[in-house]
Protein backbone atom coordinates (compact mmCIF):
# COMPACT_ATOMS: atom_id res chain seq x y z
CA UNK A 1 0.00 0.00 0.00
CA UNK A 2 2.69 2.52 1.02
CA UNK A 3 4.78 1.67 -2.06
CA UNK A 4 1.79 2.59 -4.23
CA UNK A 5 1.55 5.92 -2.38
CA UNK A 6 5.25 6.61 -2.92
CA UNK A 7 4.87 5.99 -6.64
CA UNK A 8 1.82 8.22 -6.78
CA UNK A 9 3.66 11.02 -4.95
CA UNK A 10 6.50 10.78 -7.47
CA UNK A 11 3.93 11.18 -10.23
CA UNK A 12 2.26 14.15 -8.50
CA UNK A 13 5.40 16.05 -7.47
CA UNK A 14 8.04 15.21 -10.10
CA UNK A 15 7.92 18.76 -11.51
CA UNK A 16 9.30 20.03 -8.19
CA UNK A 17 12.83 19.43 -9.49
CA UNK A 18 12.08 21.11 -12.85
CA UNK A 19 13.32 18.25 -15.04
CA UNK A 20 16.66 18.07 -13.25
CA UNK A 21 18.71 15.00 -14.18
CA UNK A 22 19.12 12.77 -11.12
CA UNK A 23 22.71 12.09 -10.11
CA UNK A 24 21.76 10.41 -6.81
CA UNK A 25 18.86 8.35 -5.50
CA UNK A 26 18.65 7.42 -1.82
CA UNK A 27 16.37 4.83 -0.24
CA UNK A 28 16.45 5.66 3.46
CA UNK A 29 14.61 7.12 6.40
CA UNK A 30 13.79 3.77 7.94
CA UNK A 31 14.37 0.19 6.91
CA UNK A 32 14.02 0.09 3.11
CA UNK A 33 15.99 -3.16 3.06
CA UNK A 34 12.78 -4.94 4.13
CA UNK A 35 11.22 -4.04 0.76
CA UNK A 36 11.06 -6.86 -1.76
CA UNK A 37 12.80 -6.59 -5.13
CA UNK A 38 9.35 -6.29 -6.70
CA UNK A 39 8.56 -3.26 -4.52
CA UNK A 40 11.93 -1.62 -5.10
CA UNK A 41 11.62 -2.18 -8.85
CA UNK A 42 8.18 -0.61 -8.82
CA UNK A 43 9.57 2.55 -7.20
CA UNK A 44 12.59 2.60 -9.54
CA UNK A 45 10.35 2.18 -12.58
CA UNK A 46 8.28 5.18 -11.50
CA UNK A 47 11.44 7.25 -10.98
CA UNK A 48 12.72 6.28 -14.43
CA UNK A 49 9.37 7.18 -15.95
CA UNK A 50 9.44 10.69 -14.47
CA UNK A 51 13.14 11.59 -14.43
CA UNK A 52 16.29 11.26 -16.47
CA UNK A 53 18.88 9.39 -14.42
CA UNK A 54 22.58 10.09 -14.96
CA UNK A 55 24.52 7.05 -16.26
CA UNK A 56 26.85 7.10 -13.25
CA UNK A 57 24.17 7.89 -10.67
CA UNK A 58 24.86 6.92 -7.07
CA UNK A 59 21.93 4.75 -5.93
CA UNK A 60 22.09 4.06 -2.19
CA UNK A 61 19.97 1.88 0.06
CA UNK A 62 20.02 2.00 3.85
CA UNK A 63 20.03 -1.52 5.23
CA UNK A 64 19.89 -3.52 8.41
CA UNK A 65 22.74 -6.06 8.56
CA UNK A 66 20.40 -8.99 9.17
CA UNK A 67 18.55 -8.26 5.92
CA UNK A 68 21.67 -8.50 3.74
CA UNK A 69 21.74 -12.16 2.81
CA UNK A 70 23.50 -13.22 -0.41
CA UNK A 71 20.07 -13.61 -2.02
CA UNK A 72 19.04 -10.10 -0.95
CA UNK A 73 22.28 -8.60 -2.29
CA UNK A 74 21.66 -10.24 -5.65
CA UNK A 75 18.17 -8.72 -5.76
CA UNK A 76 19.48 -5.26 -4.87
CA UNK A 77 22.11 -5.38 -7.62
CA UNK A 78 19.44 -6.35 -10.14
CA UNK A 79 17.31 -3.40 -9.02
CA UNK A 80 20.26 -1.05 -9.62
CA UNK A 81 21.51 -0.40 -6.09
CA UNK A 82 25.24 0.36 -6.27
CA UNK A 83 25.90 1.69 -2.76
CA UNK A 84 24.86 0.48 0.69
CA UNK A 85 24.61 2.34 3.98
CA UNK A 86 24.59 -0.33 6.68
CA UNK A 87 23.41 0.52 10.20
CA UNK A 88 25.94 -1.49 12.20
CA UNK A 89 26.28 0.90 15.19
CA UNK A 90 28.58 -1.39 17.20
CA UNK A 91 30.54 -4.64 16.99
CA UNK A 92 29.61 -5.58 20.58
CA UNK A 93 26.46 -7.65 21.07
CA UNK A 94 25.79 -6.17 24.51
CA UNK A 95 25.68 -2.66 23.01
CA UNK A 96 23.44 -3.78 20.17
CA UNK A 97 21.02 -5.30 22.68
CA UNK A 98 20.88 -2.03 24.63
CA UNK A 99 20.10 -0.18 21.40
CA UNK A 100 17.36 -2.71 20.64
CA UNK A 101 19.05 -3.69 17.39
CA UNK A 102 17.91 -6.95 15.81
CA UNK A 103 21.32 -7.98 14.42
CA UNK A 104 24.44 -9.36 16.04
CA UNK A 105 28.06 -8.29 15.58
CA UNK A 106 28.71 -11.42 13.52
CA UNK A 107 25.76 -10.64 11.24
CA UNK A 108 27.13 -7.12 10.75
CA UNK A 109 30.50 -8.45 9.62
CA UNK A 110 28.86 -11.03 7.37
CA UNK A 111 26.60 -8.39 5.81
CA UNK A 112 29.60 -6.43 4.55
CA UNK A 113 31.22 -9.60 3.24
CA UNK A 114 27.98 -10.61 1.49
CA UNK A 115 27.72 -7.20 -0.16
CA UNK A 116 31.26 -7.37 -1.50
CA UNK A 117 30.87 -10.94 -2.73
CA UNK A 118 27.64 -9.92 -4.44
CA UNK A 119 29.22 -7.03 -6.32
CA UNK A 120 28.52 -3.97 -4.14
CA UNK A 121 31.85 -2.49 -3.09
CA UNK A 122 30.79 1.07 -2.29
CA UNK A 123 29.78 0.50 1.32
CA UNK A 124 29.18 2.91 4.19
CA UNK A 125 28.69 1.78 7.77
CA UNK A 126 27.35 3.68 10.79
CA UNK A 127 28.95 3.55 14.23
CA UNK A 128 27.89 5.27 17.46
CA UNK A 129 30.13 6.63 20.18
CA UNK A 130 29.18 8.15 23.53
CA UNK A 131 27.40 4.92 24.50
CA UNK A 132 27.05 3.88 28.16
CA UNK A 133 30.10 1.87 29.26
CA UNK A 134 31.89 2.48 25.96
CA UNK A 135 35.54 2.57 26.93
CA UNK A 136 38.27 3.90 24.68
CA UNK A 137 39.42 0.30 24.20
CA UNK A 138 35.97 -0.79 23.02
CA UNK A 139 35.65 2.24 20.74
CA UNK A 140 39.07 1.56 19.23
CA UNK A 141 38.01 -2.04 18.63
CA UNK A 142 34.86 -0.87 16.81
CA UNK A 143 36.96 1.34 14.57
CA UNK A 144 39.52 -1.38 13.86
CA UNK A 145 36.74 -3.77 12.87
CA UNK A 146 35.40 -1.18 10.43
CA UNK A 147 38.82 -0.62 8.88
CA UNK A 148 39.47 -4.36 8.73
CA UNK A 149 36.29 -4.76 6.65
CA UNK A 150 37.78 -2.26 4.18
CA UNK A 151 34.60 -0.23 3.73
CA UNK A 152 34.75 2.92 1.63
CA UNK A 153 32.80 5.21 3.95
CA UNK A 154 32.26 5.59 7.68
CA UNK A 155 29.60 7.67 9.45
CA UNK A 156 30.11 8.05 13.20
CA UNK A 157 27.57 9.78 15.42
CA UNK A 158 27.49 10.66 19.10
CA UNK A 159 24.61 8.98 20.91
CA UNK A 160 21.53 11.15 21.38
CA UNK A 161 18.79 10.05 23.76
CA UNK A 162 15.28 10.26 22.30
CA UNK A 163 12.06 10.23 24.32
CA UNK A 164 10.13 6.95 24.45
CA UNK A 165 13.23 4.83 23.82
CA UNK A 166 14.71 2.05 25.91
CA UNK A 167 17.83 4.17 26.46
CA UNK A 168 15.78 7.04 27.88
CA UNK A 169 13.93 4.64 30.19
CA UNK A 170 17.16 3.06 31.44
CA UNK A 171 18.76 6.49 31.92
CA UNK A 172 15.85 7.82 33.98
CA UNK A 173 15.83 4.68 36.11
CA UNK A 174 19.57 4.99 36.72
CA UNK A 175 20.22 1.63 35.08
CA UNK A 176 22.72 3.18 32.67
CA UNK A 177 25.00 6.17 32.92
CA UNK A 178 26.21 8.23 29.99
CA UNK A 179 29.91 9.03 29.68
CA UNK A 180 31.22 12.43 30.72
CA UNK A 181 31.60 15.05 27.97
CA UNK A 182 35.39 14.78 28.23
CA UNK A 183 35.17 11.03 27.50
CA UNK A 184 32.97 11.62 24.46
CA UNK A 185 35.36 14.27 23.16
CA UNK A 186 38.24 11.84 23.58
CA UNK A 187 36.35 9.21 21.59
CA UNK A 188 35.80 11.74 18.79
CA UNK A 189 39.49 12.61 18.82
CA UNK A 190 40.40 8.91 18.58
CA UNK A 191 37.96 8.60 15.68
CA UNK A 192 39.65 11.44 13.77
CA UNK A 193 43.13 10.11 14.49
CA UNK A 194 42.44 6.50 13.53
CA UNK A 195 40.48 7.44 10.42
CA UNK A 196 43.41 9.55 9.26
CA UNK A 197 45.84 6.68 9.83
CA UNK A 198 43.71 4.51 7.53
CA UNK A 199 43.57 7.13 4.76
CA UNK A 200 39.99 8.21 5.40
CA UNK A 201 39.23 11.84 4.55
CA UNK A 202 37.26 13.67 7.24
CA UNK A 203 35.05 15.50 4.75
CA UNK A 204 32.16 16.32 7.12
CA UNK A 205 31.99 16.41 10.91
CA UNK A 206 30.37 12.96 11.17
CA UNK A 207 31.55 11.46 7.89
CA UNK A 208 34.79 9.93 6.61
CA UNK A 209 35.57 8.39 3.24
CA UNK A 210 38.27 6.94 1.04
CA UNK A 211 39.54 9.31 -1.67
CA UNK A 212 36.71 10.29 -4.05
CA UNK A 213 34.10 8.15 -2.30
CA UNK A 214 32.19 10.65 -0.20
CA UNK A 215 28.42 10.25 -0.15
CA UNK A 216 27.42 12.24 -3.21
CA UNK A 217 23.82 12.25 -2.03
CA UNK A 218 24.48 13.63 1.44
CA UNK A 219 27.05 16.06 0.06
CA UNK A 220 24.27 17.64 -1.97
CA UNK A 221 22.59 18.68 1.30
CA UNK A 222 25.79 20.29 2.55
CA UNK A 223 26.49 22.09 -0.72
CA UNK A 224 23.02 23.60 -1.15
CA UNK A 225 21.81 21.48 -4.08
CA UNK A 226 18.10 20.96 -4.63
CA UNK A 227 16.44 17.65 -3.77
CA UNK A 228 13.01 16.06 -3.40
CA UNK A 229 12.05 13.66 -0.62
CA UNK A 230 9.23 11.17 -1.06
CA UNK A 231 7.18 9.52 1.70
CA UNK A 232 6.01 10.33 5.24
CA UNK A 233 8.33 12.82 7.04
CA UNK A 234 10.42 13.36 3.88
CA UNK A 235 12.04 16.76 3.33
CA UNK A 236 12.51 18.64 0.07
CA UNK A 237 14.44 21.79 -0.85
CA UNK A 238 14.40 23.95 -3.98
CA UNK A 239 16.53 26.93 -2.94
CA UNK A 240 13.48 29.03 -2.05
CA UNK A 241 11.72 26.91 0.53
CA UNK A 242 11.92 23.73 2.55
CA UNK A 243 9.00 21.34 2.40
CA UNK A 244 8.13 18.71 4.99
CA UNK A 245 5.76 15.83 4.33
CA UNK A 246 3.38 14.97 7.16
CA UNK A 247 4.82 12.25 9.42
CA UNK A 248 1.56 10.40 10.06
CA UNK A 249 1.11 7.51 7.59
CA UNK A 250 -2.70 7.77 7.52
CA UNK A 251 -2.64 11.54 6.87
CA UNK A 252 0.08 11.07 4.26
CA UNK A 253 -1.99 8.42 2.44
CA UNK A 254 -5.17 10.52 2.53
CA UNK A 255 -3.35 13.49 1.03
CA UNK A 256 -1.79 11.46 -1.79
CA UNK A 257 -5.13 9.80 -2.58
CA UNK A 258 -6.81 13.15 -3.16
CA UNK A 259 -3.75 14.46 -5.05
CA UNK A 260 -3.11 17.13 -2.41
CA UNK A 261 -0.09 15.93 -0.42
CA UNK A 262 -0.02 17.20 3.18
CA UNK A 263 3.12 19.34 3.11
CA UNK A 264 4.34 22.07 5.42
CA UNK A 265 6.26 24.81 3.62
CA UNK A 266 8.91 27.03 5.18
CA UNK A 267 9.86 30.01 3.01
CA UNK A 268 13.51 30.82 3.64
CA UNK A 269 14.51 34.40 4.43
CA UNK A 270 17.89 35.75 3.35
CA UNK A 271 19.06 35.35 6.95
CA UNK A 272 17.88 31.69 6.91
CA UNK A 273 19.80 31.05 3.70
CA UNK A 274 22.94 32.73 5.01
CA UNK A 275 22.85 30.81 8.30
CA UNK A 276 22.23 27.49 6.54
CA UNK A 277 25.12 28.15 4.19
CA UNK A 278 27.45 28.83 7.11
CA UNK A 279 26.19 25.87 9.17
CA UNK A 280 26.34 23.26 6.40
CA UNK A 281 29.55 24.37 4.72
CA UNK A 282 31.48 24.93 7.92
CA UNK A 283 30.92 21.26 8.78
CA UNK A 284 32.69 20.17 5.61
CA UNK A 285 36.25 19.96 4.35
CA UNK A 286 35.36 22.61 1.74
CA UNK A 287 34.57 25.26 4.35
CA UNK A 288 32.93 28.67 4.01
CA UNK A 289 33.94 31.02 1.20
CA UNK A 290 33.71 34.75 1.97
CA UNK A 291 33.63 35.27 -1.80
CA UNK A 292 30.47 33.17 -2.10
CA UNK A 293 28.94 35.11 0.79
CA UNK A 294 29.76 38.38 -0.97
CA UNK A 295 28.22 37.20 -4.24
CA UNK A 296 25.13 35.58 -2.70
CA UNK A 297 24.39 37.79 0.31
CA UNK A 298 26.32 41.03 -0.17
CA UNK A 299 29.42 42.75 1.14
CA UNK A 300 27.82 43.67 4.48
CA UNK A 301 27.09 40.00 5.29
CA UNK A 302 30.62 39.04 4.23
CA UNK A 303 32.14 41.65 6.55
CA UNK A 304 29.95 40.51 9.47
CA UNK A 305 31.08 36.93 8.84
CA UNK A 306 34.78 37.85 8.65
CA UNK A 307 34.52 39.95 11.81
CA UNK A 308 32.90 37.05 13.69
CA UNK A 309 35.44 34.56 12.35
CA UNK A 310 38.51 36.57 13.36
CA UNK A 311 38.59 35.49 17.06
CA UNK A 312 38.33 31.84 16.00
CA UNK A 313 41.14 32.27 13.50
CA UNK A 314 43.30 33.81 16.22
CA UNK A 315 42.45 31.00 18.67
CA UNK A 316 43.30 28.30 16.11
CA UNK A 317 39.75 26.99 15.68
CA UNK A 318 39.48 28.22 12.09
CA UNK A 319 42.11 28.41 9.38
CA UNK A 320 42.37 29.54 5.80
CA UNK A 321 42.43 26.91 3.05
CA UNK A 322 42.94 28.80 -0.19
CA UNK A 323 39.99 31.25 -0.26
CA UNK A 324 37.80 29.50 2.32
CA UNK A 325 37.74 29.16 6.09
CA UNK A 326 37.69 25.62 7.47
CA UNK A 327 37.59 24.11 10.94
CA UNK A 328 40.85 22.89 12.43
CA UNK A 329 40.96 19.64 14.41
CA UNK A 330 40.39 21.73 17.54
CA UNK A 331 37.59 23.63 15.82
CA UNK A 332 35.71 20.46 14.94
CA UNK A 333 35.09 19.90 18.64
CA UNK A 334 33.13 23.19 18.75
CA UNK A 335 31.59 23.15 15.26
CA UNK A 336 28.01 23.98 16.25
CA UNK A 337 28.99 26.78 18.62
CA UNK A 338 31.33 28.36 16.09
CA UNK A 339 28.67 28.21 13.38
CA UNK A 340 26.01 29.78 15.64
CA UNK A 341 28.41 32.59 16.57
CA UNK A 342 28.79 33.36 12.87
CA UNK A 343 25.05 33.54 12.15
CA UNK A 344 23.33 36.84 11.32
Amino acid sequence: MLVNMLCKEIEIRHNYLENKKLSTIYFGGGTPSVLSSLELNKIMDEIKKRFEIAPNAEITLEANPDDLTPEKIKELVEVGINRLSIGIQSFFDEDLEKMNRSHTAEQAIQAVKNAKSGGINNISIDLIYGLPNLTLEKWAYNLQQAFKLDVTHLSAYCLTIEEKTAFNHFLRKGIIKLPQEAETIEQFEVLMEEAGKHNFIHYEISNFCKEGLQSRHNSSYWTNEHYMGIGPSAHSYNGISRQFNVANNAKYTRGINVVVPEIEVEILTEANKFNEYVMTHLRTVWGVSPGVINTSFGEKSMNIFLSGAEPYISSGHLQWKQDSLILTQKGKLLADKIASDLFI
